[in-house]
């Protein structure tokens, strides 16, 4: 989302902006770039659901637009994530047909 009044940009649907207030918000399409600004790297699930998936980077990525969003990595070895790594934005098909933002290493 991307407020008309103040400019700022910000990620996950809200009703208004975060920064000013206003209701001017309109969506525009971000480029899906973005580096890791923080990581951490589960080893230990925290259930049962989850015990195959580990281990898994969870990845805090500031986006390109300015917004940061949390989300985990697919793609690549989880112990290989540093800081300021590179990343973009992919579509990851789950159960039911629900797809989750996911980031994986970027081929730039």
């Amino acid at each position: 989302q991307h407020c008309r009044a103040c400019g700022h940009k910000q990620v996950y649907q809200q009703a208004l902006c975060r920064q000013c207030g206003a209701e001017e918000l309109v969506h525009e399409q971000a480029s899906g770039r973005g580096t890791v600004h923080s990581f951490s790297v589960v080893h230990r699930a925290p259930g049962p659901a989850f015990k195959q998936d580990t281990p898994y980077a969870v990845l805090l990525v500031e986006l390109e637009e300015g917004p940061r969003m949390i989300s985990s990595l697919i793609g690549a070895d989880p112990m290989s994530v540093v800081f300021d790594m590179p990343v973009e934005l992919v579509g990851d098909p789950i159960d039911g047909g629900t797809v989750l933002p996911r980031f994986r290493p970027a081929t730039r």
